[in-house]
């Protein structure tokens, strides 16, 4: 039962709980050792906010930093080198009827879904008209079909006047038959 207990108030508290034990109390360690070195104004932006927060604090603590560097510290003589090539180099802003163009080339979601539903429409009526396409041919192929097997059933079935099968005309329609195979 005891074992119940603790397994209850520990759950949800497995390894990855554990690897951040440490790496917080690493870090506590690392806070300390500056400390003698800086004042606590450094980490007063770290520790002590919620986690989901926490990077505003942080970024607020950078600008805090650049505020206190001099102009010159910040910026190296290379990237200033590098940034003046760039405004020399840069062209100007883009002429009104190109911004415009953009704007028209930029569509709404609902222009899309229009269009998108727009090509969906026009391929299914294709679709349609292909396969009303391909059913005429089939019906006009099993017409002729029909027609000349009705054809060769009349001739093969004709009688004499006794009642015999026509053995003249079955002779002829097979002669016929050939010669269009050849």
């Amino acid at each position: 039962r005891c074992i119940q207990l603790s397994f209850l108030m520990l759950s949800g508290r497995g390894f990855a709980f554990r690897r951040k034990q440490k790496i917080e109390r690493q870090y506590r360690k690392l806070l300390k050792k500056r400390r003698q070195v800086h004042s606590q104004q450094d980490d007063q932006f770290t520790d002590t906010y919620p986690e989901h927060l926490k990077h505003l604090y942080l970024a607020e603590e950078e600008k805090l930093k650049k505020r206190h560097r001099t102009p010159d510290d910040s910026v190296s003589s290379e990237e200033k080198f590098n940034k003046a090539a760039e405004e020399r180099f840069s062209f100007p802003f883009p002429s009104r009827s190109v911004v415009t163009q953009e704007k028209f080339k930029n569509k709404t979601s609902n222009q899309k879904a229009k269009e998108e539903y727009e090509k969906i429409k026009a391929e299914h009526a294709r679709k349609k008209e292909e396969a009303e396409k391909r059913k005429q041919q089939r019906e006009e192929a099993q017409r002729l079909y029909k027609k000349k097997k009705m054809e060769a059933y009349k001739i093969l079935s004709k009688k004499t006047k006794k009642g015999q099968p026509n053995l003249n005309l079955q002779v002829e329609f097979l002669l016929q038959k050939i010669q269009q195979n050849t």
